[in-house]
């Protein structure tokens, strides 16, 4: 029985909690109004902050966004998923910490400051190195409080009094440390090697700065004399020819190469041939990389200009010409290497007209020499890969210089076997196919970049003896190699690769290097529990922290410790028809639009801001305004990141519609009239609270309340079950279809039935106002890490009208857990039926045009003893929420008057048609839906008639499609007698 004293209908707090509740969610759910303030009232009450109190942790690092502007879709997508895992944790009773901060971005940063002071009339080059550092510094100032006040925005619940920046003075005393004990190591060295050198920007770039584009251009065709004037090809001429795409290496030639295999020049290998030009004579060498069906079969070799004729050069030992200076002029004197090893080289004198030319000018000028002597066989079209910087667009050349190297091999080792042994874990496992083939073929990595904005190598020059001395300060310089004070010094110029510092980013920014930090922030949230990340930076930065970690961070017994147990990659983010987003094409979308709403003229100002061509911006403006006519509308952050969510399968792009952000900003507004409903149905006509138990009391329960009760535990079941899989896609589903189509659709509708019904007791009436509060806020905390905002709003309203609010927030709220007691499994399959039987009454009603107005008699006929007790327990649900007017159970051999009907297995529902239903109509939409019935059959029947079905498939298998059949064959011969029976009319 329901103790009486929890009934609060007399309550005088109780009806003013709810009539504040109504009022505090008013008529319309408005997004801005809920999230104002909000955000700002957690992060001052310290709920994003970490506590070292529980049994478990969980931690995550931000990948740190480039301090160079606004964040963009990629970003808002894996913050809704990493804050989704981050609140879901915390609430779910984890130490957690979400670590935040931003990176410096190196040669993107000081680009932007460049192109700045441009505009202003200043030059890099005009400045102090410390005073454009300075002018950095201020452009980072601004940049940065822009991205973290997106990040904000998104609600994403990072711990910001731990906020990190990879310039930050801890931050650089870890890099400091790293690359003095990686030197110290061996693991360090400087070398000459091929790079990506842009030319405009005069430094070294990483493969990931460089972007490979589709454009036209030209393959020249050459001829190369033979040094022998009597040695001749097989087919009598005196020369090679060979092709290029880029004539002006042809200066720094020291071999041409043939397929070993190729018989066609099998006697010319070891033979030489004379360069045009310059006059120099190489070797024709034998190498596999030749594809002989490739043009004529012959290669001209670059070794200081070509990735892969530095490699070819490498194995037959060919000396390197660098031909260009930094800014890709050709050099007044070029540099030859017989190998790596030579520091200084020799100077070949460069030929007339040709020293100080542009590289492109160089290529024009030796063209038409070319074709002025006679060596130059044909110019055809080509169709190549241009190498750009991404960051200004100029063509990158392979360049023959001076840089800092990681030696990778030593750390590959154990990044691989974590993976390996499962240390590491990548979801989906199909990346770890990708991060294998890159840890088995790893190159030493280039570290050094020629700017001024960046982590300065910690390396000192002695020029007068050629000395080179690492140490993290000069100070320690001094005293590591016992140097006196009147030895002169000169620092390194160069600052290291961007990679090399968020490759410590797990560990640096948990004061891994600070001796004075709290110990327990690293021992208890290293390693982090998951890094999420795009597939297309898992060498880039992924695979360098795992290096990284395992050599610098160690377990109390000695072991290394890897940065993260799980990487969990997803896809990018492109738009509604699978293009990427970029701004050339005009299809950028910008998070905090979504959420705030803009104008179609700001949408298009913004779009078409940076266009330098004008064709370009008319074009992508007439794109905009026909796709957005109206500008965006404001949908509101919980709508943006369940779309994100629920994009979320693991691996895969995911194309962003608009119409998905509509549909769940629908989805947010159900959830608020839902909750305003239920709210009202606690109160009476005068305001007053009606009767809410604070306890459950099945004893009242009918199949509504134990169905919805059975399904909230097995939805909660479910999305644990999905969060741990990383499936935040699944855990969206789970959200929806249990919010929407399970509470909202059928059991406030049950529940409204119930307590408008009369004969329905005091008592049970209470508790069924228990039960739509209890689901209600325990669906609100296991929405609320997709949906901060809304349901931090409605839950501050429904969670002390069951004394549930003991905490200030549902931030800090405890997680649902599964109460697996409640789930049942029969009780859901008895709901599942009613379902249907009231789906068959609405599917007459709507298929014969009859208004929801009209209240319908109903007989069932073939009802078996389970269905007519199922029938005993939910009769006043099911009259109600089908408006049924008189419900009568026909016997057998009871005559049947003319009826539509509608089958629910062998039950057959059926609604008389005298004065309701136009026979001719019943009789088409009869026939239509015998059609659709008998091709069902059909397709059984053919599976069953297919040996290789019934003999491979399993038996319960088989088994459930002979009696899917035999049903269907029963609702088949039913409909053919009412067929016939309208036909006699």
């Amino acid at each position: 029985m329901s103790n009486p004293e929890n009934h609060t209908n007399t309550n005088t707090n109780l009806t003013q909690s709810i009539q504040a509740a109504l009022s505090q969610l008013e008529n319309a759910y408005n997004p801005k109004d809920v999230e104002a303030g909000m955000y700002q009232s957690w992060e001052n009450s310290g709920y994003f902050q970490p506590t070292f109190d529980k049994d478990e942790s969980f931690s995550i690092a931000l990948p740190p966004p480039n301090v160079t502007g606004s964040l963009h879709m990629g970003h808002g997508f894996n913050n809704a998923i990493m804050d989704a895992l981050t609140r879901f944790h915390r609430m779910d009773g984890d130490n957690t910490l979400w670590q935040p901060g931003t990176d410096h971005a190196g040669i993107a940063t000081q680009m932007v400051v460049e192109r700045r002071l441009e505009a202003q009339g200043l030059k890099r080059r005009d400045m102090t190195r410390a005073d454009f550092v300075d002018k950095v510094w201020e452009w980072k100032e601004e940049s940065g409080d822009n991205i973290t006040n997106q990040i904000r925005r998104l609600g994403s619940s990072v711990d910001w009094s731990r906020e990190r920046f990879t310039m930050d003075d801890g931050l650089s005393n870890a890099v400091k440390e790293v690359f003095v004990r990686l030197f110290d190591d061996g693991l360090i060295y400087r070398g000459k090697r091929l790079v990506n050198w842009d030319p405009k920007f005069q430094t070294a770039l990483s493969d990931l700065e460089v972007e490979n584009h589709d454009e036209k251009g030209s393959l020249w065709h050459f001829r190369y004399h033979f040094t022998d004037t009597e040695l001749t090809t097989q087919d009598g001429k005196n020369y090679l020819v060979v092709a290029t795409t880029r004539p002006e290496t042809l200066l720094g030639d020291t071999a041409v190469a043939v397929n070993p295999s190729d018989e066609r020049y099998a006697h010319l290998v070891g033979k030489t041939i004379t360069l045009p030009i310059t006059g120099r004579v190489v070797p024709i060498v034998a190498d596999d990389y030749v594809e002989s069906d490739f043009g004529t079969g012959c290669v001209k070799i670059t070794p200081a200009h070509d990735f892969n004729d530095y490699e070819l050069g490498r194995r037959h030992s060919l000396p390197l010409i660098n031909i260009l200076d930094e800014r890709a002029n050709i050099l007044p004197a070029m540099e030859v290497y017989p190998d790596l090893q030579t520091r200084e080289p020799t100077l070949e004198t460069t030929p007339k007209d040709y020293a100080g030319l542009e590289r492109f000018a160089a290529r024009k000028f030796l063209v038409a020499q070319a074709g002025e002597q006679g060596w130059l066989e044909e110019v055809e079209d080509y169709a190549l890969k241009a190498p750009r910087a991404e960051r200004g667009g100029t063509i990158v050349e392979p360049w023959l210089t001076d840089q800092w190297y990681v030696a990778v091999k030593k750390l590959a080792g154990p990044a691989i076997d974590a993976v390996e042994d499962g240390s590491i874990e990548f979801v989906p496992a199909q990346y770890k196919n990708m991060y294998m083939a890159w840890m088995t073929d790893l190159q030493d990595w280039c570290i050094s970049r020629q700017l001024w904005w960046g982590h300065r190598i910690p390396a000192w020059y002695d020029d007068a003896t050629g000395e080179i001395y690492v140490a993290r300060d000069e100070s320690e310089v001094r005293t590591k190699y016992n140097l006196s004070d009147d030895v002169k010094l000169r620092q390194d110029d160069d600052v290291l690769d961007t990679w090399f510092s968020s490759g410590l980013w797990t560990f640096s920014t948990l004061d891994w290097a600070d001796p004075n930090a709290d110990p327990r922030v690293l021992e208890t949230f290293h390693p982090t529990s998951v890094l999420v990340t795009g597939f297309d930076i898992i060498f880039f930065w992924v695979a360098r922290m795992i290096m990284m970690t395992l050599h610098f961070v160690k377990n109390e017994d000695g072991t290394p410790q890897v940065p993260f147990k799980t990487v969990y990659v997803h896809g990018l983010v492109r738009d509604g028809n699978g293009q990427k987003m970029s701004k050339s094409k005009g299809n950028v979308l910008d998070p905090i639009d979504l959420i705030d709403g803009i104008d179609l003229e700001a949408l298009v100002e913004k779009r078409t801001s940076n266009m330098m061509n004008p064709k370009d911006a008319a074009k992508i403006e007439k794109q905009t305004r026909k796709e957005f006519p109206e500008g965006i509308p404001a949908y509101g952050t919980d709508a943006l990141r369940f779309t994100f969510t629920s994009l979320a399968s693991t691996g895969r792009d995911i194309n962003f519609d608009l119409k998905r952000v509509e549909g769940y900003r629908n989805f947010c507004n159900k959830i608020w009239n839902a909750s305003r409903f239920v709210l009202m149905n606690c109160v009476d006509s005068e305001g007053s609270a009606k009767p809410i138990d604070q306890t459950a009391n099945p004893d009242v329960w009918e199949l509504p309340e134990k169905w919805i009760m059975s399904r909230l535990n097995s939805s909660i079941k479910d999305i644990h079950q999905h969060f741990a899989q990383y499936r935040l896609d699944m855990v969206s589903q789970d959200i929806y279809e249990f919010i929407w189509n399970e509470y909202c659709d059928w059991y406030v509708e049950l529940a409204k039935a119930s307590l408008n019904d009369d004969s329905v007791s005091d008592e049970r009436k209470a508790q069924i106002r228990y039960v739509l509060l209890h689901v209600l806020e325990t669906a609100l905390r296991f929405t609320h890490p997709i949906m901060p905002y809304l349901t931090e709003e409605i839950w501050q309203t429904v969670a002390p009208l069951l004394n549930r609010k003991n905490t200030d927030s549902i931030v800090i709220a405890d997680y649902p857990q599964t109460d697996n007691a409640q789930i049942s499994k029969q009780v859901e399959s008895d709901m599942a039926w009613l379902q249907e039987l009231i789906a068959s009454v609405r599917n007459i009603r709507g298929e014969m045009k009859l208004g929801n107005a009209v209240r319908l008699p109903v007989l069932l006929q073939n009802i078996s003893h389970d269905e007519e007790a199922r029938l005993a327990r939910i009769k006043n649900q099911f009259k109600a929420l089908a408006k049924v007017e008189s419900l009568e159970i026909v016997k057998e051999g009871d005559e049947v008057p003319l009826s539509s009907s509608s089958m629910v297995g062998q039950l057959r529902v059926l609604v008389p048609m005298k004065g309701l239903i136009d026979p001719t109509a019943e009789l088409k939409r009869l026939d239509k839906s015998y059609e659709k019935l008998q091709k069902q059959a059909d397709g059984i029947s053919r599976k069953l008639g297919n040996e290789g079905f019934v003999s491979k498939a399993p038996v319960e298998v088989v088994e459930a499609e002979k009696v899917k059949l035999e049903e269907l064959e029963g609702q088949l011969k039913t409909m053919a007698g009412q067929m016939e029976e309208l036909k006699a009319l």
